[in-house]
């Protein structure tokens, strides 16, 4: 039996869709601003005088601060209450997001990008504890859907929206846009969230909150630099592996103690230990799409950079244009089915994209994109659906929270993946510089990862989660 202490609350239990709605679009803000921000970057390097990649440590410091502060959230939603975390995030997030704006020099921006990675961090794991928590049968479905669709959205039309501000307007109302979408969301927050707490709240447990802390910023850092060349890259692997040995012990620690940061009793759930594999694995290959695609068009065929963001909206449109039949899939196969089905159609996506020589055929292209974008929503949104399918409502605001964790380190080790593959070919080919062939093998390897993925996923039994799904109920 897994002791879960009691939560004090507000409000009734009830799943409020207004409440859905307004966790995604906060979770929309914060993943688009670090979407956003990469597309601007050169601009940006030349207001301050120093070099892009100088001031990449920007983005790395948002990175390294978001997965420093993410361990903390379910401690802190559980001792300060749900909306208390989340206004505070909110605020510091939208203030610093003026701050950002208001820089001159680049000290001055990491500072104000690690007080916003602080303030990004605790949003997404509380505002999907807060949701996730009241939703079940199907509401849990629908709750689910509209949880999903900022990580569908936000880093595909990030790059787009922030290259039209920074060429028509200015890189600084990048961050200026944070304003008013805050202040909205926290007048939500103040009249939609309830503040629930744990009842007779445990005390910080400091050790585990500093080896988790230490483990996820050296495993990110690592895998951010993984792509460099020369010693950079001894360097870099070096990282991951103490990272990964931090890990191990803050797993061996959060196990032993009485009272610890993160319940891991949670992972003994079969949906978490499905959400984390095959899962893990996807959330790698996808978290590599918005890095390849907008390379693909540029390296590969070419185009500008506005030229490039257009294609990649067609991609964007095929993760909207599924989700009214996502859930039917789910109801009508399972999600077994639908993850070994929709995974290998993930892969065939992956090899059709690998075998585009040129843009001769525009409208194959577009189709492809069409089919890549679509897959790619069914499988993100039937696997987060999945991973809360046998967790208790009392036991999701931790579940968030590792799975939250579990996605920062996906994201960078999907971006880690793809940008190595490319060096690794481009090397074996004795190219000069990345070109079409290497972003053709580099689809190849994805396509192989998506049917290993396709392959795990054959473990999730039959019938699992079908009073979630609904499968078999008509």
């Amino acid at each position: 039996m897994i002791d879960i202490p009691a939560l004090s609350s507000d409000s009734s239990a009830r799943y409020s869709p207004a409440v859905a709605l307004t966790m995604a679009a906060i979770g929309f803000m914060q993943i688009l601003d670090s979407a956003i921000i990469n597309t601007s970057l050169p601009t940006m390097a030349r207001t301050f005088g120093v070099t892009t990649i100088d001031l990449s440590l920007a983005v790395t410091a948002y990175v390294l601060a978001a997965a420093a502060a993410s361990p903390l959230a379910n401690w802190l939603s559980d001792r300060l209450g749900a909306r208390s975390v989340l206004l505070a995030a909110l605020a510091a997030f939208t203030l610093s997001s003026v701050w950002c704006a208001l820089c001159q020099t680049l000290p001055e921006l990491i500072v104000a990008r690690v007080v916003q990675g602080v303030g990004g961090a605790l949003l997404l794991p509380v505002g999907t504890a807060v949701v996730m928590r009241r939703a079940a049968g199907t509401d849990f479905v629908r709750a689910t859907a509209l949880m999903v669709w900022p990580a569908l959205m936000a880093p595909i039309v990030g790059p787009v929206i922030g290259g039209f501000i920074t060429e028509h307007l200015s890189w600084r109302w990048n961050f200026w846009l944070n304003l008013p979408l805050g202040v909205c969301g926290m007048l939500a927050i103040l009249k939609l969230v309830p503040n629930e707490r744990e009842i007779g709240g445990r005390r910080l447990d400091v050790a585990g909150f500093l080896l988790c802390a230490a483990s996820l910023t050296t495993l990110l850092a690592g895998f951010q630099r993984s792509a460099e060349a020369g010693s950079e890259r001894v360097v870099a692997l070096t990282m991951i592996g103490v990272g990964a040995v931090l890990g191990a012990a803050a797993v061996h620690h959060l196990r032993r103690y009485p009272e610890p940061l993160l319940r891991l009793g949670a992972l003994s759930r079969p949906s978490l230990s499905y959400a984390f594999h095959p899962g893990g694995l996807y959330r790698v290959l996808f978290s590599a799409a918005p890095f390849l695609l907008p390379l693909w068009f540029q390296l590969g065929f070419g185009l500008s950079p506005a030229a490039a963001g257009l294609w990649v909206l067609v991609y964007f449109v095929g993760n909207l244009g599924i989700k009214f039949i996502t859930t039917p899939l789910m109801r009508r196969f399972g999600f077994r089915n639908v993850l070994v089905g929709d995974g290998i159609l993930v892969a065939l996506s992956m090899v059709a994209c690998a075998l585009v020589g040129s843009l001769d055929q525009p409208l194959v292209v577009v189709l492809i994109l069409l089919f890549a974008g679509s897959v790619r929503s069914v499988q993100l949104t039937t696997l987060t659906t999945l991973a809360f399918a046998d967790v208790p409502g009392a036991e999701r605001g931790n579940a968030s929270n590792l799975i939250a964790m579990m996605q920062q380190a996906t994201q960078a080790a999907g971006v880690a993946v793809a940008a190595f593959s490319l060096s690794a070919l481009q090397i074996v080919l004795g190219r000069g510089d990345i070109g079409l062939p290497e972003l053709q093998g580099t689809f190849w390897i994805m396509a192989a990862l998506a049917l290993v993925g396709a392959i795990v996923a054959l473990r999730v039994p039959d019938a699992f989660g079908r009073e979630v799904s609904g499968a078999g109920g008509r």
